[in-house]
């Protein structure tokens, strides 16, 4: 790396960080929590809006349904959390979900999780980063005129802050993430405060609006399946629950133990935000449609096409706070910017389960590789690049992207608590401890009412949604897991065919003989160097080869040869169409066809120059040849380098940037006394080298 992009990098991402200095990249329960549970978290900025608006469809009388529907939100939620807080003692290696369903499913199984997961957590980014544009959007107008374009600047940013590392990004992110729900909770008792204890009435902003149903009088069928919907639309608030079961290896030691707490923590908070706010939005009389143009009616006049209809959080907190006061303003734009930040736990997420997939080779595998800063660079990028493509498909339409929502992460959900079941199976026939088969039993109960709950909700999911945008989930799963299937056919075909065997073989009987080419264009200091030096290997044939483009050239060639004296035969190829790689190759085969015991070796003379530029100029007819010869087999090719002048400066560049530190990449302040303090030898033991940090 060049010291002009290496400067740009170091400044972005900051200095890089040694494999050794791996364990201060772990995270405590205070940073993991808003890494990690962000999306949880912060899904309660939508997540109540979104029951609202689908009950909204049979008018304000079915409000009276949002309390049950949080009821059932929150039974799931505990039931989710309780039966991941197993997975993560049982499978702390970060495998999460695909390691469960691999394990005690089969492959395939934990291949269509992991399809779902990689789809569900393209999708949270691109909906967090979509519904943050809008938050966003209401109070900055130019926002909202160019939404896609702020998203798609959003979400590089977001990227350029993970690629600096977990623990750092996790920092700026815990600020946000706790003043949030800081602000719920202040919200919330603020509210109960008033309105139990001092008996105020609080009006949202739509209070007095009424809504005009789509469809009055629901009952039997129709109201079922309204209802389901609701609760289907209320389960946004379990995405991203999973990232932690796949996010342990992150956690400081003892990391299960870690993990499961801060799923406990998370759920406990995120229920309790959750119902906080229904609640308030029934006492505050919180009024949401889904067309509010159409059917918000106040006056007696629809609003119109002008009227912004605000998040319900929003009209909570002007009915608790007051409208444009300071804590309504602080709670605004905390719930903005953490909408930002729940991407975050997609940004964990993913490259972690990418890893692990490279590592069974499903993926690439530079997704199992950390970059500089010790974070899984490639799956970060690749995961925003996939982002980017979503919110420019659907133009940051938050609307129309949560429908594809959720779906992913119930089957994740249902075949992970159903392996868990099996799991547990497995281990009580050889338990024979009764306390520890106690606990396998309580495990095995709390997995096996997960799996029938999540498997239920997976269900009305589909039924509900599948028309609404659904099909486009099923349909990315279908394609990640036709794509990671074909990539471990590619690689376990390519490990088949290059295994070394037990016995002998082709590859270790040695051939009958060498037969040594010297590719020769013109007679000069380069090509005399790759003639003496295919004189030295043994070959038991060594010749001279020439394409004769240009007749003069050719024969000019032949004089010199001769002239020279070169003990070396030289045979030149006729080339009427002006080409040169055809001939050789050809000339090369032909060969190989006489004599297929033979091995035939090609050397090619190459120029060394010092600029990129130079190398346009040079060497590209050894390129296209050495490509070519590549696909030959039993051939074997050698370039053999001759420097040019500009490639001895390049070498003194080479050595400046071994000397040369980015910025931020040494340590500065006195050496000796840090290093008697950070290596604890005594002040009279001989200092060590000067210190310089990771570089």
């Amino acid at each position: 790396m060049s010291k002009l992009t290496d400067v740009p990098k170091r400044i972005l991402i900051g200095r890089a960080l040694r494999s050794d200095k791996l364990g201060e990249t772990l995270l405590p329960k205070r940073i993991a929590l808003p890494v990690f549970a962000s999306d949880p978290l912060s899904s309660v900025a939508y997540a109540p809006g979104e029951v609202l608006l689908v009950l909204s469809i049979a008018g304000v009388s079915a409000y009276h349904f949002s309390p049950w529907i949080a009821v059932a939100v929150v039974v799931l939620m505990f039931t989710v959390v309780a039966s991941y807080r197993q997975n993560v003692r049982a499978y702390p290696s970060g495998g999460g979900d695909y390691e469960v369903a691999t394990t005690n499913l089969g492959p395939k199984a934990g291949l269509t999780v992991a399809s779902a997961l990689l789809v569900d957590y393209v999708l949270t980014v691109a909906v967090s980063i979509s519904s943050g544009v809008e938050n966003l959007g209401s109070a900055i107008p130019f926002v909202i005129e160019h939404k896609t374009f702020c998203a798609i600047g959003a979400i590089v940013l977001l990227t350029l802050m993970n690629l600096r590392g977990v623990k750092e990004s996790g920092k700026l992110f815990a600020i946000p993430t706790y003043l949030f729900v800081a602000g719920v909770f202040v919200m919330i008792l603020w509210g109960a405060f008033r309105g139990l204890v001092l008996g105020d009435t609080m009006h949202a902003p739509t209070s007095d609006y009424t809504i005009k149903p789509e469809h009055q009088g629901l009952a039997g069928f129709a109201l079922i399946f309204l209802l389901l919907r609701a609760f289907s639309s209320g389960c946004a608030a379990l995405t991203g629950v999973e990232a932690i079961s796949n996010g342990v290896p992150a956690f400081r030691k003892p990391k299960s133990k870690n993990a499961a707490t801060t799923l406990a923590a998370m759920g406990l908070l995120a229920v309790t935000m959750f119902c906080g706010i229904i609640g308030l939005a029934m006492a505050t009389d919180v009024k949401m449609a889904e067309n509010p143009a159409r059917d918000l009616i106040h006056n007696g006049a629809p609003v119109g096409a002008s009227f912004t209809q605000d998040p319900v959080i929003s009209q909570v907190a002007a009915a608790v706070f007051g409208d444009g006061t300071f804590f309504f303003v602080l709670l605004a734009a905390a719930t903005a910017l953490v909408l930002f930040l729940a991407a975050n736990t997609a940004y964990n997420g993913f490259p972690l389960l990418g890893s692990i997939l490279a590592q069974d080779r499903y993926l690439p595998r530079q997704l199992h590789t950390r970059g500089d800063r010790l974070a899984f660079s490639n799956g970060i990028v690749l995961l925003a690049g996939a982002a980017i493509l979503l919110v420019w498909i659907y133009g940051a339409d938050s609307t129309r992207l949560i429908q594809l929502y959720i779906v992913g992460v119930f089957v994740s959900f249902t075949l992970s608590q159903t392996g868990m079941v099996r799991h547990w199976n497995r281990h009580l026939r050889t338990e024979k401890n009764p306390a520890v088969r106690r606990h396998m039993i309580r495990s095995r109960a709390i997995n096996t009412f997960g799996a029938f709950f999540t498997g239920l909700v997976l269900v009305v999911v589909l039924a509900t949604k599948f028309s609404h945008g659904a099909w486009v989930a099923l349909l990315g799963m279908v394609i990640f897991f036709g794509t990671m299937t074909a990539i471990r056919k590619h690689y376990d075909r390519v490990a088949e065919e290059i295994a070394a065997s037990d016995g002998p073989s082709d590859d270790t009987v040695r051939p009958s003989r060498v037969h040594s080419i010297v590719l020769v264009s013109k007679l000069h200091r380069p090509t005399l160097r790759a003639l003496a030096y295919a004189k030295l290997v043994r070959s038991d044939q060594l010749e001279a080869l020439s394409i004769s483009v240009d007749p003069d050239e050719t024969k000019a060639l032949r004089t010199d040869w001769e002239r020279r004296g070169i003990d070396i035969p030289l045979k030149i190829l006729d080339s009427p169409y002006r080409e040169v790689t055809r001939p050789v190759i050809d000339y090369v085969k032909s060969l190989r066809k006489d004599r297929p015991r033979d091995v035939i070796s090609v050397y090619i003379p190459e120029y060394v120059v010092g600029h990129w530029y130079e190398h346009l100029l040079h060497n590209q007819s050894a390129l296209r040849l050495k490509g070519r010869l590549l696909f030959t087999p039993g051939v074997m090719v050698t370039s053999v380098p001759y420097q040019l002048e500009s490639s001895e400066a390049a070498k003194v560049r080479a050595r400046r940037r071994a000397n040369w530190n980015a910025p931020g990449a040494v340590r500065r302040g006195p050496v000796e006394r840090r290093h008697h303090k950070e290596s604890g030898h005594k002040p009279g033991h001989k200092p060590g080298n000067k210190e310089t940090g990771d570089t």
